[in-house]
């Protein structure tokens, strides 16, 4: 299942995308006083390139001090330079704040689609199913037998686990519900290269379908073999998926856990009605954590890198590497917004992910910064905990 650290992974890559969006929002907004300034060459009447020139520069260097500054800057004697600097706060703004937004939909989504993919993947016995049949159809159509006869893939065909899964009623409605149908060629393809150059192969199916049917624990250890095997590795299915989805890696794990899971649960009494793996225990409020942090994090950025300023004495804070302002950040505003997680285990997790994320030093730096940042701020009342975090700071 879904646990908090991949949450905070998400909301960090959110974040990540946000701020490198921004940068390319402030250039943009740039772009458009240098529009405003650029000679017309259809104008009838000659202008003054220099004056338009010093006019772009004048409005430039007054847009960068307000977004350096955040305050509103004095209003310019020249009505142009004026407006351009007005149009280009208000570009800038419009499109920080849908970045924003869009950004916090794509940490959601990004989430959400781990569910998605542990679908998809359950359909794969119903797809590798088919695969065999056409091969099937292919060989009967062939006017010359082939050298080796056929594998005799009956016991697959009919194995019962296989059947459980394929005629589950919720996954049969969320397939549908979530467009998660092996509907595309380049994926059945993945999966067509992965039965003929792995799986065919493979001598432990060989045993089971050379061995009499009925005996269920095989059926399912079968089953579990080839996902564990071909799906989460192997070559032809784990290349498509990485390069159909740019967080497979992180994500695997996670599906993995869902998928043998679900095919464990699978058991002889199991019915068409067995409930299927959520995301999490209560997604409901894991996305809350989620968004709340997100959204938080981004509404006290500069109280935020202030407080990592001032505690990065005789280090410039702009030269922190983007990626450990970001955990710091998503830290501290855990430490103040939930009261029920101990700073320990905030401190603790965001170590863990900048081993992970960021640079080989960031773990001594983000520890060392977090440890003085959270004594400080409880000894002056500004982190309040309760409950288990209360415990934590006894």
């Amino acid at each position: 299942m879904l646990n908090r650290r991949t949450l905070r992974i998400k909301v960090m890559q959110a974040l990540y995308a946000y701020h490198q969006a921004v940068g390319s929002d402030f250039l943009l907004a740039n772009d458009r006083i240098a529009d405003a300034f650029a000679p017309d060459l259809t104008s009838p009447e000659p202008q003054d390139k220099r004056l338009l020139k010093g006019q772009q520069k004048m409005a430039e260097l007054t847009f960068k001090e307000w977004h350096k500054s955040g305050q509103e800057p004095e209003k310019s004697d020249d009505a142009d330079v004026q407006d351009a600097v007005q149009d280009a706060m208000k570009y800038y703004q419009k499109a920080v704040a849908k970045d924003a937004t869009f950004y916090a939909g794509q940490m959601v989504h990004a989430a959400e689609s781990i569910h998605d993919q542990y679908l998809h993947l359950l359909n794969i016995p119903e797809v590798l199913l088919q695969i065999i049949e056409e091969e099937k159809v292919r060989e009967a159509r062939k006017h010359l037998a082939s050298k080796e006869p056929m594998l005799d893939t009956t016991r697959l065909e009919q194995n019962p686990v296989i059947e459980k899964l394929r005629s589950n009623l919720q996954l049969l409605d969320l397939t549908i519900r979530r467009a998660q149908q092996w509907k595309g060629e380049d994926e059945r393809e993945a999966l067509r290269l992965a039965w003929r150059n792995e799986m065919r192969n493979d001598p432990e199916l060989h045993s089971y379908l050379a061995a009499p049917a009925g005996n269920y624990a095989e059926d399912q250890e079968m089953l579990k073999h080839l996902y564990k095997t071909y799906v989460f590795k192997g070559e032809n299915l784990p290349r498509y998926i990485e390069e159909d989805d740019l967080n497979w890696e992180e994500n695997r794990p996670i599906v993995k856990n869902l998928v043998l899971k679900t095919v464990k649960m699978l058991d002889e009494a199991a019915d068409e009605k067995l409930e299927l793996m959520s995301l999490s225990a209560n997604w409901q409020e894991d996305k809350e954590f989620a968004e709340s942090l997100y959204k938080q994090t981004l509404a006290e950025d500069e109280k935020y890198e202030k407080l990592i300023a001032e505690s990065t004495q005789n280090w410039d804070v702009e030269r922190v590497a983007l990626t450990d302002k970001i955990l710091l950040k998503m830290a501290l505003c855990e430490m103040h917004l939930f009261r029920g997680i101990p700073v320990k285990v905030t401190i603790n997790e965001y170590i863990e992910i900048s081993k992970i994320y960021s640079t080989p030093k960031s773990k001594q730096f983000v520890n060392g910064i977090l440890d003085k940042l959270a004594q400080d701020l409880t000894a002056s009342g500004a982190i309040r905990k309760s409950g288990r975090g209360l415990l934590d700071n006894q």
